[in-house]
């Protein structure tokens, strides 16, 4: 097979500008009383967690 053209440069990579407002860190939005109740208990299991792990080790 013969090329019958020269080859073409590769197009140049895409660049989406993001406002540095919008790129910070999430916020954690603990509406309703559940959800708060589930993230705290979420929070005392990891730490429960680690000091039976702990204690078993």
């Amino acid at each position: 097979m013969v090329r019958e053209s020269p080859a073409e440069s590769a197009p140049p990579p895409k660049q989406d500008v993001y406002p540095a407002e919008k790129a910070r860190g999430g916020e954690i939005i603990l509406n309703t009383p559940a959800r708060r109740w589930i993230f705290i208990a979420g929070l005392a299991g990891a730490v429960v967690l680690v000091l039976v792990l702990s204690f078993l080790r």
